[in-house]
């Protein structure tokens, strides 16, 4: 499957969420297609690990950065954090933010340690309900290849939380916080509204 991704394929996987479409970021483009997504809707980068991620923003991460990530990882949490460069290109044209997580799934992990990490988002159609199990998600996309058979481990079919890292501004170096984006899966008792 890594040697499809490279190649340029969008495939079907699961997560612990729901399940996703994956291609390799720089064939992101593909999967915008497929959904028929709006452009200016970002798709989200999965890792394996954290290791995989640190370098993707184009700066070091801040220790409020990691702590959540520990907190959230791996698990059903999406971290949105400032980035620059062409993983930005590829998954947020024209933005200042990507969304990171490193998903629950090991069979999801064990890909993206094949792969590296992949522009991902719900194997749906834009504007229709995310496919919950791998029958749905091969409905929606005949063409595309599944990571393995069905079944596959089943998955909480709730969407991510979604945690965004907000600066105050105006502002240099001054403290920032969380803004939940999206309650989904998983969100902590302390950002609770």
């Amino acid at each position: 499957m890594a040697a499809q991704l490279r190649r340029g394929a969008v495939v079907l996987m699961p997560t612990d969420t729901l399940p996703a479409l994956a291609a390799r970021p720089e064939h992101a483009q593909r999967i915008w297609s497929l959904k028929q997504r709006p452009a200016d809707k970002p798709l989200i980068l999965m890792g394996a690990d954290l290791e995989q991620l640190e370098p993707v923003l184009g700066w070091a991460w801040r220790q409020e950065w990691r702590a959540m990530a520990a907190r959230g990882w791996p698990g059903a949490l999406t971290l949105v954090l400032p980035a620059r460069g062409a993983w930005v290109e590829h998954l947020h044209p024209g933005g200042t933010s990507l969304g990171l997580r490193i998903p629950a799934s090991a069979l999801a992990r064990q890909l993206l340690r094949a792969s590296g990490p992949l522009a991902t988002t719900s194997a749906n159609p834009s504007g229709v309900p995310a496919a919950r199990d791998a029958e749905a998600a091969a409905r929606f996309f005949p063409q595309l290849p599944l990571l393995t058979p069905p079944p596959w481990p089943e998955s909480s079919g709730q969407a991510s939380t979604v945690l965004a890292w907000q600066e105050p501004r105006g502002a240099e170096g001054g403290s920032g916080r969380w803004q939940v984006l999206r309650a989904g899966a998983w969100l902590p008792a302390d950002l609770l509204p």
